[in-house]
């Protein structure tokens, strides 16, 4: 538990340029397995059930293009994390408190939220499958 609240609520880096896009860039290998990871569950799961039930359409695999073109999207927006942690600490001069940790935060949730997002469409379009062919 101990390492997760270490990950999860890092000590900030110092305040300067270099060290904020240290910080960030130490972080990105984690950022990338878990937002892969998390897209690789939720392809498998799009997949699975789009197979079962009635009505059932099975895809296969998904193409690669449009999972690589997530995965390059996804580092092109982690690259606003130590853009805008430096932007705040130069505009307030130091007088703010360091933002990366929180800014990570925020970035992680929201990609693996978008990474989850097939499955969740998947899943409303099989339930609405199933009461389609109840009714």
């Amino acid at each position: 538990m101990k390492s997760l609240t270490e990950f999860l609520f890092p000590a900030p880096a110092q305040r300067t340029v270099g060290s904020i896009v240290g910080w960030w860039e130490k972080r990105r290998l984690a950022y990338n397995v878990i937002v892969g990871g998390a897209g690789v569950l939720s392809a498998a799961f799009a997949t699975v059930i789009t197979a079962i039930g009635p009505n059932a359409h099975p895809w296969g695999l998904i193409p690669w293009q449009p999972v690589v073109l997530f995965a390059v999207l996804a580092n092109i927006c982690y690259l606003l994390g130590p853009t805008v942690e430096t932007l705040v600490e130069k505009l307030s001069r130091g007088t703010v408190l360091p933002t990366g940790p929180v800014l990570y935060r925020m970035g992680l949730t929201f990609s693996v939220g978008l990474a989850l997002l097939p499955a969740l469409l998947m899943t409303i379009e099989f339930l609405f499958r199933i009461v389609t062919s109840i009714f």
